[in-house]
């Protein structure tokens, strides 16, 4: 097993599905068999318009041959590890590059960067982690690569404690389930997309809550396509299927509501969801169909 990154554009030619699936050609079967059962990064570019960075991580469950492309193949994702990061993280920011493995020996990238899979490093790996899911109070043990001789032979087995504490953080229903409402939030500038209202408290919280549209315990993944920013009421409402979403984000209600004129009346007056204000953190029409066929009370 080995960590690794994956690139992937918004705009990819590719048959992908960052929290279901990878597609790639035969020339990187071997490095994508070697993340089997462990953690990747996934990264876009920065020559595309835009750029994510570095954006999300997930778990590689199983490595397939595509039945629909001749040598073509399938990274499986694990249902359920796939997380956006709250905070997308550059190729080459403030601190310098984030995945030092790029560099060659005379510190300079090297042509490994361009390669759409590469191996990641523990160190790098944790370090993008730590950047990519950092909250305001968040005390993340930290690797430091700038360690002097005296502390060498200490180093591996401290690094393999530092990666298991990783792993924990990234499997904490608790940690995803916060890091998932930052990033709803964020998308959302903290406003109800069905009522249109943006309530915080005084202590500067968000009166808005994280809805998925399809949920964790029924397959639904953290991502932000499969999230809506909804206030308290709405949220118990969204989820009970009193309430959905078609594809164009008309707000539905059900015929089943025994107060139907009142739920209208909290809609806000286009009766559409206000969308998030990036059309990349759009909710996505597989999971908005889901909740009409698996939650809504037609």
């Amino acid at each position: 097993m080995g960590k690794g990154v994956f690139i992937h554009r918004s705009d990819s030619i590719y048959d992908d599905s960052p929290a279901e699936r990878y597609q790639f050609p035969r020339q990187y079967l071997s490095r994508v068999s070697a993340c089997i059962g462990d953690w990747i990064v996934y990264y876009e570019p920065s020559k595309v318009r835009g750029s994510k960075g570095y954006f999300a991580v997930a778990k590689v469950a199983d490595v397939v041959p595509d039945p629909t492309a001749k040598d073509m193949f399938l990274a499986l994702i694990e249902p359920g590890s796939y997380l956006d990061f709250v905070n997308p993280v550059p190729f080459n920011g403030a601190l310098g590059l984030v995945e030092r493995g790029v560099l060659n020996t005379d510190g300079k990238i090297s042509g490994r960067a361009q390669s759409a899979v590469r191996p990641l490093s523990i160190e790098d790996f944790n370090r993008i982690i730590d950047l990519g899911t950092a909250e305001e109070g968040d005390f993340l043990p930290r690797v430091d690569s700038e360690v002097g001789d005296a502390l060498r032979e200490e180093r591996v087995p401290f690094i393999h404690e530092i990666e298991r504490d990783r792993v924990a953080y990234l499997g904490s229903r608790l940690v995803r389930d916060r890091l998932f409402r930052r990033r709803i939030v964020t998308a959302y500038d903290a406003r109800c997309a069905i009522t249109g209202l943006k309530l915080i408290n005084g202590g500067g919280r968000a009166e808005v809550e994280a809805a998925h549209i399809r949920p964790v315990e029924r397959g639904g993944p953290d991502i932000v396509n499969n999230g809506v920013a909804l206030s308290g009421t709405v949220h118990w409402m969204f989820d009970r299927g009193l309430i959905s979403l078609a594809d164009d984000l008309e707000i539905l209600v059900s015929r089943q509501a025994n107060d139907a004129d009142s739920i209208r009346a909290l809609v806000n007056r286009s009766g559409f969801a206000l969308p998030p204000a990036k059309l990349a953190d759009r909710p996505h029409p597989g999971f908005l169909g889901w909740h009409r066929e698996n939650c809504f009370k037609h």
